[in-house]
């Protein structure tokens, strides 16, 4: 299982890329940060691999 993540470019708090996959986008989990994350902000790589293997990040 490979774990991919997307760093907030505004306050650096980082998101697992399936929890971006199960809401799309999201406003940034980071205190005080008004920032949205994007399941589409992540490598392709990761977003596929993430799609094709959904069952393994399934939390």
């Amino acid at each position: 299982m490979k774990v991919y993540t997307l760093t907030c470019p505004d306050c650096g708090t980082v998101v697992a890329a399936n929890e971006l996959e199960s809401n799309r986008v999201q406003k940034c989990p980071g205190l005080d940060c008004e920032n949205v994350l994007r399941f589409e902000d992540l490598p392709e790589e990761a977003q596929e691999h993430v799609l094709s293997h959904a069952e393994k990040y399934d939390i």
